[in-house]
């Protein structure tokens, strides 16, 4: 199996003079999901090299058995440090892709021309696509081969507007991942804040928050299993 994980290079919190990233629960825990289950992992990014990581999710109070682990873990550190640019990126080579969030992903993956591309490519040959949190932040442009925008009609959750507001940045973010999803067309449903909830439509999975990110990755990884088996 392999496996295309695609993270921010954005590290600006819009204009409060604070730094964001990608979520370090969101990456660490998916991609020990996928690492454990023998998958090659490249990962990638708009810049290449290190993407940013968010200053809160790096703090004591978010740390968790994986973030944990990956501080550990100096191979994993280095892979990290070395993400392949977007730009450059083949989706041929790949059987799934999957964006952690963070709120960066809301400034520079939701734009870019190059992750618009690849999440076409994957969601248009029936290759399993899966975000976390902000992430589906990524679909905001992003269309299926009848020219609809690709959520629409399907079954889909992200960060939630209330989870947004109870971070403070509701009016800092340039649009809420809840609101964006429902204008696209979406079925958007979400649970509790702040609890674990994962949605699959077809070969579409997303998650709502940092509490999601291992059952999407699962999500994901249970599409391409049993065809590993059968290959």
């Amino acid at each position: 199996m392999n496996i295309l994980m695609v993270l921010t290079s954005h590290d600006e919190l819009g204009d409060t003079g604070n730094k964001t990233g990608f979520w370090l629960e969101e990456f660490a825990a998916p991609y020990y999901v996928f690492k454990d289950a023998g998958a090659n992992i490249t990962l990638a990014s708009p810049k290449g090299g290190q993407p940013p990581i968010d200053p809160s999710s790096d703090n004591e109070d978010s740390q968790t058995d994986d973030t944990r682990r990956f501080k550990s873990d100096e191979a994993a550190q280095k892979h990290l440090a070395n993400t392949e640019k977007l730009s450059a990126v083949d989706a041929s080579g790949f059987d799934a892709i999957f964006y952690p969030g963070g709120h960066g992903p809301l400034w520079d993956l939701a734009e870019d021309t190059h992750s618009k591309q690849l999440i076409e490519t994957f969601y248009n040959s029936d290759r399993p696509v899966g975000a976390v949190c902000h992430a589906p932040a990524i679909f905001r442009h992003t269309q299926r081969a009848d020219g609809k925008p690709l959520v629409s009609g399907l079954r889909v959750t992200g960060f939630t507007n209330s989870e947004e507001e109870a971070v403070g940045l509701t009016e800092v973010v340039p649009f809420l991942v809840e609101d964006m999803l429902k204008s696209n067309g979406g079925q958007y449903e979400k649970s509790d804040d702040w609890t674990e909830f994962v949605l699959r439509d077809g070969n579409l999975v997303t998650g709502q928050n940092p509490a999601s990110s291992a059952a999407a990755a699962k999500a994901l990884l249970a599409m391409l299993e049993p065809a590993a088996a059968t290959a």
